[in-house]
């Protein structure tokens, strides 16, 4: 998309590209979009409403398998194959449909701070329903060909999944660890220079004022 709207403006090339991968307080302090742990409300998750699938979508019509890779990959839940259980056992005919019948089909399993684990919960199918993390590759890939030589790539990241694609994108060109050949020597195919090897985060005075910014790290690369 990044590409084509570009060509369409008669402007190939930029200097830069800054990508905040944060969702929206709005989306997050509007119940019925359904991404807060907060408020009660369909599980819906949309980022664009005229996507059909949607968190209970997923959570009803999922297999366990299915479930338990999400959680795992996507959340990072220490039980998920408890949870995958817990939920595929407990959704019924009738289905999973609000959020706090969720919370309340999970309560028993849930490890550590409720909180934090619900997040984690909400994270994994957020990422699920909006496909975001096929979205972050597809944008990596489209900067690296709109960037001119000498431009950045401005990565603001908020958990460690991004963050993790965004630094492997920006070291290697690809998503896995560079390649190595015979002789031990690292065969990477990245078109940028980091600028920053270690990510810049919030000060704690911005933390203070704007608690959504504590997990945030920002990546810098430019193109070579």
């Amino acid at each position: 998309y990044m590409k084509r709207f570009l060509k369409l403006h008669g402007q190939p090339l930029v200097d830069g590209v800054l990508a905040d991968l944060g969702v929206s307080s709005y989306q997050f302090d509007t119940g019925e979009r359904g991404f807060s742990i907060r408020f009660d409300g369909p599980l819906d998750m949309r980022m664009d409403q005229r996507s059909e699938k949607t968190a209970a979508t997923v959570l009803n019509s999922f297999s366990e398998a299915q479930l338990l890779q999400i959680f795992e990959q996507y959340g990072e839940v220490r039980n998920s194959r408890q949870l995958a259980k817990q939920i595929t056992g407990g959704r019924g005919k009738s289905g999973i449909t609000t959020i706090d019948s969720l919370k309340a089909l999970i309560a028993p399993v849930i490890k550590g701070n409720p909180a934090k684990y619900l997040a984690q919960v909400f994270q994994a199918l957020r990422i699920e329903v909006n496909d975001e993390m096929g979205a972050l590759k597809d944008l990596l890939q489209q900067a690296a060909l709109c960037i001119r030589p000498g431009g950045r790539l401005s990565v603001i990241t908020f958990h460690s999944l991004e963050d993790r694609i965004v630094k492997q994108f920006m070291k290697t060109g690809g998503w896995q660890d560079a390649e190595v050949d015979m002789m031990g020597v690292r065969k990477d195919n990245s078109t940028f220079r980091l600028v920053n090897p270690k990510p810049i985060e919030p000060s704690e005075q911005e933390i203070k004022s704007n608690p959504r910014a504590r997990s945030a790290r920002l990546r810098i690369a430019e193109k070579l």
